[in-house]
């Protein structure tokens, strides 16, 4: 998908509450950062609103976010100015990481990697790979084939995880997850990947 089109696409998403912004960090990510997992230096990628790169700062890491979306940018920004949180956010797109001064210890992506089609899914693993200190930690959340069809993103499979992180990488851990979102009492079925770069 062209940059332009996906960033109009979130923009155009973040002009109301999209479905997976509900306000507080997903659990599975918050259980993360109480068990004391995430690096000196964190990324998420696709952060949206911010809630995850407010709780690794609020946990004391270096956290910076980044995503296509201005809107959503402005939102995070602002919400780090709001409750006095010292993160980072930038503008820019997961598929084409720079590498940083000093690479991240660990990359949140929270329904990021869903999104991308299969011709998207390389160049943005091979972005993750610049940006990642060897042995630096990747926290995949997404949509499972266990969630019904219908609405959202495509579901994605083990096989698939497997089959995009099979060079460079060691697969710690894929377990049955939930995504939280707003328009359903219920979550939605997801996974949870851990995965290490080698």
């Amino acid at each position: 998908m062209e940059d332009r089109d996906l960033a109009a696409r979130f923009d155009a998403v973040y002009a109301t509450t999209p479905p997976w912004d509900i306000g507080r960090p997903q659990p599975a990510f918050a259980a993360l950062a109480a068990e004391g997992r995430l690096g000196a230096r964190v990324l998420d990628v696709g952060c949206g609103t911010g809630e995850h790169v407010l709780m690794a700062a609020q946990a004391g890491c270096d956290a910076v976010g980044i995503d296509i979306s201005t809107s959503a940018v402005r939102q995070a920004e602002a919400k780090a100015r709001g409750r006095g949180t010292r993160a980072r956010f930038e503008l820019g797109d997961a598929r084409a990481l720079a590498s940083p001064g000093e690479p991240f210890d660990t990359v949140l992506d929270c329904g990021l990697f869903h999104v991308f089609d299969d011709e998207d899914r390389p160049p943005f693993v091979e972005s993750l790979h610049r940006v990642l200190r060897p042995g630096g930690d990747y926290f995949m959340l997404c949509f499972s084939e266990d969630e019904p069809p219908g609405w959202g993103p495509r579901r994605v499979t083990q096989a698939e995880i497997h089959a995009a992180f099979a060079r460079g990488w060691a697969i710690e851990a894929i377990e049955p997850a939930e995504i939280h979102v707003t328009i359903r009492a219920e979550p939605v079925r997801s996974w949870l990947a851990s995965i290490r770069r080698t």
